[in-house]
């Protein structure tokens, strides 16, 4: 297995700034967002994302923030010999008629945004669901793409990304058998 980087510490963080701006152009009424995390990566990126919006508008407010696991609704769990850890899912506001930011941290078949799409739907109604996304993989397939990417990195081959609050560090890399 070949490993080859493609972002760093600070591409990262270049790049949730520009998600961020771009975030706060399509949404100018703060009042009416919440910022939503996939567990496990997508929470962690979602939460840098929510903290750039604050130090960007420099705003006292509170935008809601939740977390969303979307194991159960998976359509692959019965494939799996092993058992899959539930982690939480913590949406402690109303979603209804808010603008959901669905944070993620790889859109690559789009299962896991319809799954994600199928846990908000038990919640409520949004206002409107905009996916973030830092890196894009390509070969969807399920008609589903992000508003706001990072990355666009079209690749059949494992990307990780790994974050300073699970492995100690910041990075994307590409896991190739090549």
């Amino acid at each position: 297995m070949v490993q080859k980087n493609i972002l760093t510490q600070e591409d990262i963080k270049k790049i949730i700034t520009k998600l961020a701006k771009a975030v706060l152009k399509k949404n100018a009424d703060l009042s009416e967002i919440a910022v939503v995390g996939i567990q496990t990566g997508g929470v962690h990126l979602a939460k840098r994302l929510l903290n750039e919006i604050v130090k960007i508008k420099k705003i006292k407010q509170e935008i809601p923030f939740g977390v969303l696991d979307i194991t159960l609704y998976r359509d692959d769990l019965g494939d799996n010999a092993d058992i899959p850890t539930i982690k939480d899912t913590n949406l402690p506001f109303d979603i209804n008629g808010k603008n959901i930011i669905l944070v993620d941290d790889v859109l690559f078949t789009g299962r896991t945004i319809r799954s994600a799409l199928d846990v908000l739907k038990d919640y409520g109604r949004p206002k409107s669901i905009q996916l973030v996304v830092l890196i894009d993989r390509g070969y969807r397939e399920l008609p589903i793409q992000a508003d706001f990417v990072g990355l666009s990195y079209h690749t059949k081959d494992e990307i990780c990304v790994e974050f300073i609050e699970i492995e100690g560090k910041d990075m994307v890399y590409l896991n190739s058998s090549n």
